[in-house]
């Protein structure tokens, strides 16, 4: 299964004191040097962590795969048309959300949101979109063209003990539907150490994204080493 690390945290830390340090792109060349698959960044409309210009040197500096987070709004659009990405994953984006809460309502906006999507393919960008595990919305994806799903695990990360087994069997149902349909099934929120391997066993889904738990490991051990024992719980 592939890695994709988010790298939003360590932009964090340099924002908290509006310097130069950490720098996101020297944490993604560790990354990179750790096993990582590819490198995600959620450039917010309120650059509360990244800011564009990490977008642009990441897309010149790294050898794997870009991949940028974004609400669907015509301002990210045309930055992502001008950086042109690997990869950019539509989400829902909310300014006093601390992280993001929940999938794209892709029903709700599939007339918004299908020119958009079909600009960012026309430039040659593969277009993930970031959904909870309903079936409706997968389904709806599947009609705009996309990609890829991105499946929301969150709730399954802050499931208590006897809501674990509902919700990794609702993401489970949710990745089969999403291959079954021809999509690819990505999948991240909330996973750390300590809950992932139950999502790897899930076949259909081929890569997660993960990057609070990895960059907080990474205060104590390096990123480098942090990425690599992420990795390891990753191996069917």
């Amino acid at each position: 299964m592939r890695l994709g690390v988010n790298l939003d945290h360590v932009a964090t830390v340099r924002e908290a004191r509006k310097t130069v340090e950490p720098d996101p792109v020297q944490a993604a060349v560790l990354a990179e040097l750790g096993g990582a698959d590819g490198i995600t960044v959620h450039l917010r409309g309120d650059r509360r962590h990244i800011q564009e210009r990490d977008v642009e040197l990441l897309k010149r500096t790294i050898k794997t795969r870009l991949n940028v987070e974004i609400a669907p709004t015509d301002e990210m659009i045309e930055i992502m048309l001008d950086i042109l990405p690997h990869q950019v994953t539509l989400v829902p984006e909310r300014r006093e959300e601390v992280t993001t809460e929940g999938g794209l309502d892709v029903v709700l906006q599939m007339d918004y949101l299908k020119p958009k999507i079909n600009r960012l393919k026309g430039a040659g960008i593969e277009v993930s979109i970031f959904v909870d595990p309903d079936t409706e919305q997968i389904k709806a994806a599947g009609k705009l063209m996309v990609e890829a799903i991105e499946i929301n695990t969150g709730k399954y990360a802050e499931a208590e003990k006897e809501k674990i087994a509902s919700e990794l069997e609702a993401i489970e149902n949710a990745a089969k539907l999403g291959r079954r349909i021809g999509l690819k099934v990505y999948a991240g929120h909330g996973l750390n150490y300590r809950n992932v391997q139950p999502i790897v066993e899930i076949a259909e889904i081929e890569e997660l994204n993960i990057g609070h738990s990895i960059v907080a490991r990474a205060i104590f051990v390096g990123m480098e080493r942090a990425v690599r024992e992420m990795k390891a719980l990753l191996r069917r």
